[in-house]
Parts: structure tokens; C-alpha cells; sequence
């Protein structure tokens, strides 16, 4: 054996043999150890990169289970449509007439006492296959009803319209929890990562009660929050400023982007950065994307016409043109639109939404034309352009009205014991009707339901187990449905 040899006192020149050799269980078992080590270092620097990376949270994501709808159009009525002069049809009622309500002769109900029976001002007639009644009073709709499944036994939790416009929108009839539209898309972001995921669309006539709270993020993180903008109120603080040039805007972003990841890199798992980061990055892009998604004038005079854009009724023309902006946000993979038909209280009761205490004529001739053809257009365009296959379409409001009148009035008082909502579109058993409530509409006595069963049959289109969609928060593991809720199941196509 050789031997190598060396002035170096610091160098071992001691010749090696085969007993300073490991053997062959040694040098696999001390290789099997250091792969392993390898594996742990590999994993641990894949782990820390995706910490530093981000991702969006609004990429789509997959349902609990295969999915009938993939997107949901919201038509929301503030002021409690009454049931009973729109979809709700009493025979009873109307041969009742000016009598007294059997044992119920000292009503009270929220703006004090009841006076007598009262029918609908409008008459009814029975449309399509299904042979629905539906009021004279919306005649567009009338035509929509082999195309939608009611429900005309929901109940609300108060009778209070701020409160009630809560729990339909929110599960809660008290501020602070998410909205429908913000669940949906924490559960399943969205297709298009230039435009919001959820747009909130207020009536022309202005916001509604409560105002932001109705589509609220809560306590869920604030990018699922809803985006408020309609046809003419663009997206605020959207567009650059006019002292700044395009080349400048562009550097400044790229050198912000370079700051906030350089950050984020030194603090992985900051979900508030991640989040913040990614709204400033969409409302960079839908700068390029929000003006054409909005842009109505893109659409065809015939388009137009049939929505009732035309019409010389602005606050119409205006609902309909957030109607066809409803429609292009969903064409361009928007999850969840909410759209207002009507607003806030006024000094005038039934003046701005639904609300008709005193004069109950009056104000729905007012204003079922504002809603009725646009909404049976939305419903119907959709149809023709294959988009109702695959989205759900909600009418929704807070609670009914009254069979009786007022004390002193011709309107009708509020009354959350029974009233309508209905849905069209991507699995709902089309022209059919779902609870009844009693001879003269007051309280639904067959199939009850709650605002917690609307809400899991509305996840449940979406693919979503509302008793597995949560977030915990305060120690509680949330849900949009509490702790109640039933799918109602006869809905489903």
C-alpha cells in the first residue's frame, strides 16, 4: 500500500487500511440517513417558498360536490314587496273583502292597529304551462313562470326592515357577519382575475338600507367583501390621476410590487399582506378590464329596448341598464351580483322602495314597472344567450306585507310570518311552487321555511355543504346558516 508523506505537521500521513473503513451496513445505513436529510432540506425550502409566493384568494377553487350553478344574479327589493298583491294569490281574501280577520280583531302588528280585510287592488290571471297566478300587476314576470320555483312560505326573524334586510342577506339581523355573496366566494373565488368577485349594484335612486353592511365581508378576510358600483357610478378611486403619466404609474407599481414581496418574503404567512397585495394587483388590472365590462353602450339598440333601457322613466332606464351590467359581469366570470330595486327610507312611505304604508296603489304603480320588464328581460336573455343553464337567479326581499290595511290608511303594515321569494335558472324546478301560507296570506302554514333553508339551497346549487362551508372566528367554527338550515330539497330539479 502506498503512503503519502508530508512536512505538514497538521496533515494525518497515517496510511489507510481496511479496518479505518466502513463496512457495507454502515455505509447504507449512514446513506439512507443523509437522503433523508437531503429530503427534509428539499421539503423545508419548497415550504418557505411558497410562503414568500403568493397566490390569489380569489383562484378558483372546486365545490364540496358537482355543481348546477357556477354563478348567482341576486334581484334584491327593499321596502318588503307584499305577496299578496304580486305572486301570492287569495281567493279568500278577495271574497272577504272589508271584513274583519277571523280571530284576530285587535291586530297590532309594527306601525300599530289593523283595520279589515283588504284585497288586492289588481286583479290576477293564471300564466304558462304551470297555470300560475300571478297579479296584473307585473305582466313581463307573468311570462317568466315556467322558468321559476317559488317559495311562499318563508319567515323572517324581525320585522324591522334594516334587521330583516340583514338575515335575508347575511343569516343575522345584527352588523358584522358575511354576506351570501362574500361566503360564496371564500368558498369559490372566481373565473376572472381582472374584474371583482362580487359586485353589489345599487338601485339609481340609492343605496339601501343599511347601506355596505348588505354585502359585507365580516369577519371573513376583506377581499371577499362585495364591490359597489353600477352604470353610472363607477368603481371609485379606480382611475389614475390626471397629473401622472402611464410610463410613471406603470414604474411606481412595479416598484411597490417589488416592495410589498420583498416584505412578505421576510414575513411568510402574513394573510393580511397576501390579501392587500392582491387587491391592489386586481384593481391594477381591472383598469384595463372594468371600463369594457361596463361600457352599456356596447349593447344593441333591440338589447336595450327589451330590458327597458329606453324608457323614459330614468329611474327604469336605470335599473335596466344595471340589469344588462348584471348580465356582462356574469358573461365575463363575475361569482356573485347583487342588483337593488329600490332604496333607502324616505320621509315619504313607499317613495324610494317598496315600503307602502299608506298608499299602496300609488306607490307599486310606481314601482313594479321599474322591476317588472327589466328583471323578465335578465331572466330571458340569459335563457337565450345559454347562461341560465348555469346560473341561479335570486328575487328576494325582507319580509311581506299584511292581508289587512292599516288603521287609518290604504296601505299595508310589515309581516315576516309568511312571505314569497323565488329563484330561476341552473337546477331549480322550474314553474313550480313551494309552502302556501294561509287563506289570507298571513302566516305560512304548509312547508315553513326559513331564511336559513333558502340559504343551503342556495349553496347547495352552488356545490356547497352549508354545514361544512365555516370559518372560525371568535372561538366558534361560523356559518352562514348558524347553527339551522334544511336544503329544501323539493326545489332541485
Amino acid at each position: 500500500m502506498s503512503s503519502f508523506t508530508s512536512k505538514d505537521p497538521n496533515i494525518d500521513t497515517t496510511p489507510l487500511t481496511s479496518e479505518g473503513l466502513m463496512d457495507r451496513r454502515q455505509f447504507l445505513g449512514q446513506m439512507g440517513t443523509g437522503l433523508g436529510s437531503i429530503a427534509l432540506a428539499w421539503l423545508l425550502a419548497d415550504e418557505a417558498r411558497a410562503a414568500t409566493q403568493y397566490t390569489s384568494p380569489l383562484a378558483s377553487k372546486s365545490p364540496h360536490f358537482p355543481a348546477k350553478a357556477k354563478r348567482v344574479i341576486q334581484i334584491f327589493c327593499p321596502g318588503a314587496v307584499s305577496q299578496l298583491d304580486t305572486f301570492d294569490y287569495k281567493p279568500e281574501l278577495v271574497r272577504m273583502h272589508g271584513q274583519p280577520m277571523p280571530g284576530e280583531e285587535k291586530l297590532v302588528t309594527f306601525q300599530g292597529g289593523n283595520g279589515a280585510l283588504m284585497k288586492s287592488p289588481w286583479g290576477w290571471k293564471q300564466h304558462g304551462k304551470s297555470g300560475k297566478w300571478v297579479s296584473d300587476l307585473l305582466p313581463h314576470l307573468a311570462e317568466c313562470v315556467d322558468d321559476i320555483a317559488f317559495v311562499h312560505s318563508l319567515t323572517a326573524k324581525s320585522n324591522t326592515h334594516g334587521p330583516a334586510m340583514l338575515q335575508m342577506n347575511t343569516g343575522f339581523i345584527l352588523e358584522g357577519f358575511p354576506s351570501m355573496g362574500a361566503w360564496v366566494t371564500y368558498a369559490l373565488g372566481t373565473s376572472n382575475q381582472n374584474l371583482p368577485a362580487f359586485v353589489a349594484i345599487p338601485d339609481p335612486r340609492g343605496m339601501p338600507p343599511n347601506g355596505p353592511a348588505n354585502w359585507s365581508g365580516g369577519f371573513l378576510p376583506a377581499t371577499y367583501q362585495g364591490t359597489p358600483f353600477s352604470y353610472d357610478q363607477p368603481i371609485a378611486n379606480l382611475k389614475s390621476p390626471p397629473s401622472g403619466g402611464t410610463g410613471r404609474e406603470r414604474e411606481l407599481r412595479e416598484f411597490l410590487d417589488t416592495l410589498n414581496h420583498e416584505h412578505l418574503r421576510q414575513h411568510p404567512g402574513q394573510n393580511e399582506l397576501s390579501a392587500r397585495i392582491g387587491a391592489y394587483e386586481l384593481a391594477a388590472r381591472m383598469q384595463l378590464s372594468a371600463p369594457e365590462a361596463t361600457d352599456i353602450s356596447r349593447e344593441s339598440k333591440e338589447t336595450l329596448a327589451f330590458y327597458g333601457a329606453d324608457s323614459n322613466d330614468a329611474t327604469k332606464a336605470g335599473y335596466a341598464r344595471n340589469c344588462i351590467l348584471a348580465r356582462r359581469l356574469v358573461e365575463r366570470g363575475v361569482r356573485f351580483v347583487q342588483v337593488y330595486c329600490g332604496s333607502h327610507a324616505s320621509a315619504v312611505d313607499g317613495f324610494l322602495n317598496w315600503d307602502a304604508h299608506k298608499t299602496l296603489k300609488k306607490d307599486y304603480e310606481r314601482h313594479a314597472p321599474i322591476m317588472d320588464q327589466p328583471t323578465a328581460a335578465l331572466i330571458l336573455d340569459l335563457k337565450r344567450r345559454g347562461l341560465l343553464e348555469d346560473t341561479l337567479v335570486l328575487w328576494t326581499t325582507e319580509f311581506g306585507r299584511m292581508p289587512t290595511h292599516q288603521t287609518g290608511s290604504e296601505g299595508r303594515d310589515h309581516n315576516p310570518m309568511g312571505f314569497t321569494a323565488w329563484m330561476a335558472g341552473a337546477g331549480v324546478k322550474a314553474g313550480f311552487s313551494y309552502g302556501a301560507t294561509d287563506e289570507f296570506g298571513y302566516k305560512a302554514v304548509e312547508n315553513v321555511c326559513t331564511i336559513y333553508d333558502f340559504h343551503a339551497t342556495v349553496l347547495r346549487f352552488l356545490g356547497l355543504d352549508h354545514k361544512k362551508l365555516t370559518y372560525y372566528h371568535n372561538g366558534s367554527m361560523r356559518r352562514l346558516t348558524d347553527v339551522h338550515g334544511e336544503v329544501i330539497r323539493p326545489l332541485l330539479a
